[in-house]
Formats: structure tokens, C-alpha cells, sequence
């Protein structure tokens, strides 16, 4: 057990933060050919072989980087045995389409972001309790398939508190905000925000994932004031630095930001104690 401040951790809870690898602009890339190059399932595949704990899609209704063919595949390439630990994570907005598609690709988690299909990416989370008609019965329908079910959230406590009325299992914190003060002097105002939004999921017993524009700059930081993170999804940096250092050097770079922010968060709450 260490303690920091008045929180107390078991050290495990220091280092298990999965990283999800988001695979759309792979998908992005391979649509201004006609043919399948480069190919989704062989980065996926490499993805895996490197370590990451899972991937992520999000396809969108005009099909603009992932197409539903490529959710079929990739549900089928992590029924593999080799792959038997790792997730398939599928985001979207919930209508009727992506809801069938959901229900017949059971993924191990389904997130449930706002966006409309005009949007370039994901920019906010949902208005909660405002939106708690909308989402408790969608939350109950997909759980009861045996999905886990994350809403992308703004760090706000009540949008957390709503999430955990309607019946969601973790809340993904959308990270943008953090992005555009990292490095500036709101920095640690930003951050203290998504720490007490955090706190205020664990508080209630929700998972906690992260994701958007979680760079290697940025991440160990995150990681080290939140340590009780389960899961980031990343995608447009990671597949950027992979330009330069390969798809595979990508996702270890990425896991050794997770590590070494823990690592830190850890030894500062045991000189605390």
C-alpha cells in the first residue's frame, strides 16, 4: 500500500493503464487508394505483436477512414487464441445503424460519443443528465448483449455522476482541453479539473479511460496524476509518430510514457507517506 496525500493505492493500481491503439486514420490512409493498402488487419495485427492491449475503431456513417467490413475483420482477428487477452473497442454515436452493427460484433466495449456525422473528430462529451433519456435505455440494451459501455465525457462531475445513473460502466474523459494547455500557464489549472473529474469516477466506482490527442509529451504527465486510469485510446499521434519510428517502436514508446508516469506517481506517494 502507498499513500499520497489522503488517497491510499495498492501498487498495482500504479501500472495497469491498457493502451488501446485507435486505428482510424490507418483506415484514412488505405481510402485514397482503391485497394487495401495499408491494410487495417496487418496494423492491427502488428499492434497486438507489439503490445498493446487492444485496438479501437470508430465508424462513422459516411465511412470516411473505418468501414463496417473492417469491424467484421477485426472482430474476427482478436478471436484468435493468441489475442484472447486483448479488447476490441468500437466507438460511435448510437443510432440505429451502429447499434446493429454492435449487436451483431459484440465488441468487449462499446463508447458512446455524441458526435454528429458532419464532425471531423470527436470534440465533446455528452450533455449529462440532460441526455439520460437517450442513454439510459441504449446503456441497458447494450449491456445486456455483454458489452462494457464507456460515455465520452467532458471532466465535469456532474456529467460524471450522470454517467453513472444511467447505468454506464466507465466513463472515457475526453482529453482535448488538456492538449491545448499542456505546456502553457494553465497547465495545471486544465489538469486539476480532469484529476478532480477522476477522482469523482472513482469515487463512484466507474472505470475511467482516456483519450484524444494524448501525445508522447503529454501522456506521463496524465498518467502520473491519475494513475487509476484503466485505459487510453489513441490514435492520430501515435499512428503520426509511426511515420518516424515504426508502427510497432510507436506503441512501446507510447506503453513506456504509461509506465514511467505511473512510475513517477508511485514514488511520490510513497515519499508522502
Amino acid at each position: 500500500m502507498i499513500v499520497f496525500g489522503d488517497q491510499a493505492f495498492t501498487t498495482g493500481q500504479t501500472c495497469m493503464t491498457a493502451l488501446s491503439v485507435n486505428l482510424n486514420k490507418v483506415a484514412t490512409l488505405r481510402n485514397t487508394r482503391h485497394h487495401d493498402a495499408p491494410s487495417v488487419l496487418k496494423a492491427a495485427r502488428i499492434v497486438l505483436e507489439a503490445g498493446a492491449a487492444g485496438v479501437t475503431v470508430h465508424p462513422r456513417p459516411d465511412a470516411r477512414h473505418i468501414r463496417e467490413r473492417d469491424v467484421f475483420d477485426l472482430a474476427e482477428l482478436l478471436k484468435a487464441p493468441e489475442w484472447a487477452d486483448r479488447e476490441f473497442n468500437v466507438e460511435g454515436y448510437p443510432d440505429d445503424r451502429f447499434l446493429d452493427l454492435i449487436e451483431r460484433v459484440r465488441p468487449d466495449q462499446v463508447t458512446l460519443v455524441p458526435d454528429a456525422p458532419e464532425q471531423s473528430t470527436s470534440d465533446h462529451g455528452w450533455d449529462l443528465p440532460a441526455d439520460a433519456g437517450i442513454l439510459a435505455p441504449i446503456v441497458a440494451r447494450l449491456k445486456k448483449i455483454g458489452c462494457r459501455v464507456s460515455l465520452f465525457a467532458d471532466p465535469d462531475v456532474s456529467v460524471i455522476e450522470g454517467a453513472k445513473a444511467v447505468g454506464a460502466d466507465r466513463v472515457e474523459l475526453y482529453t482535448g482541453p488538456y492538449y491545448d494547455a499542456f505546456g502553457g500557464p494553465k497547465q495545471a489549472e486544465v489538469l486539476a479539473v480532469f484529476v478532480g473529474a477522476a477522482q469523482r469516477a472513482r469515487d463512484l466506482g466507474l472505470g475511467l479511460n482516456a483519450g484524444h490527442d494524448l501525445t508522447l509529451d503529454n501522456l506521463p504527465t496524465l498518467s502520473s496524476a491519475i494513475p487509476w486510469i484503466d485505459e487510453v485510446s489513441i490514435g492520430h499521434h501515435l499512428i503520426g509518430d509511426a511515420l518516424w519510428m515504426g508502427l510497432a517502436a510507436s506503441v512501446k514508446a507510447y506503453q513506456k510514457c504509461l509506465e514511467a508516469g505511473q512510475s513517477l506517481r508511485a514514488s511520490l506517494k510513497t515519499a508522502a507517506r
